[in-house]
């Protein structure tokens, strides 16, 4: 079996087993993280859901992250777990996806669900099955210790999107949303939002952004990029969960919580904006 190396161990995130379990009952605990550890799940998810989770170093974004990965916790173990995150390396084609293998944390290894990851990619001859696109790729990686933490052995499968226009959104949600249609499977968007602005400028034009997206207007979370020039990185995996979301029947979002980088350091001046959004799993 092929196994996929982590790139950012001991950067992003602890780099021990140790180190790295602490730093993630941190994120759940922190006072800008939910404030408890999550009870582990007793019961599996009823049905698919979605998130849209940060993927920046723990420090900064981890707790931001611990509040939509506690609100899965709380619905119940899902079968999967599909991250589509940001393709920040420029390798790869327009949308990659990683078919087959394992990736490895200081946690363990996490298999790549190969029938799920077919399905995805019969879906759209849009999607790709390659390697070069995850080399050196951050914002799949990231979420991984929190599935493992939570959930221990489960299958998942990464996508990573270069072109990041909305048609190209929208058919890989219809992808994904075909993949996944009756499936207990939690579809995870991994994107930052506004980099290196003003906490007050940061804060104001990404909850305009937030606004569309909580209520499935694709659209207008466009419109609202163009209009106030949002830095969001992700904004094209955002999209495909969203529109997955959407294709699916899971409602109207939620926002779980938003938080800057400066909440965390002190400093106002430069920031990058984080976002939990969920979509489902009404209990």
């Amino acid at each position: 079996m092929m196994i996929r190396r982590p790139y950012v161990a001991g950067l992003f995130y602890a780099g021990s087993r140790e180190r790295l379990r602490e730093q993630l009952e941190w994120c759940f605990s922190c006072e800008f993280g939910p404030g408890k550890l999550p009870e582990p799940p007793a019961r599996p998810l009823s049905g698919p859901v979605a998130l849209v989770l940060p993927h920046a170093g723990y420090q900064y974004s981890g707790p931001v992250a611990a509040w939509g990965f506690a609100w899965l916790a709380e619905r119940g173990r899902p079968e999967a777990a599909v991250i589509v995150g940001t393709n920040h390396t420029g390798r790869g084609g327009g949308v990659s996806l990683g078919p087959r293998g394992a990736w490895e944390t200081p946690l363990g290894a996490v298999e790549i669900d190969t029938a799920l990851a077919e399905a995805i990619l019969k879906g759209s001859p849009l999607i790709e099955a390659g390697e070069a696109a995850f080399l050196g790729e951050h914002s799949v990686e990231v979420q991984l210790p929190f599935l493992q933490y939570l959930f221990g052995e489960i299958g998942f499968v990464p996508l990573v999107m270069l072109d990041q226009r909305l048609e190209v959104a929208r058919e890989v949600g219809r992808a994904l949303a075909e993949a996944v249609r009756a499936r207990p499977v939690a579809l995870i968007a991994s994107s930052d939002f506004t980099h290196y602005e003003p906490h007050e400028r940061a804060s104001r034009q990404d909850r305009a952004a937030i606004e569309r997206l909580l209520s499935l207007d694709l659209e207008g979370f466009y419109g609202a990029i163009r209009r106030y020039s949002i830095s969001i990185c992700g904004y094209g995996p955002i999209a495909a969960v969203v529109g997955a979301a959407s294709i699916l029947g899971l409602g109207a979002g939620k926002l779980l919580k938003y938080a800057t980088s400066g909440e965390v350091t002190g400093d106002r001046t430069a920031v990058v904006g984080y976002a939990s959004l969920a979509f489902g799993g009404e209990r």
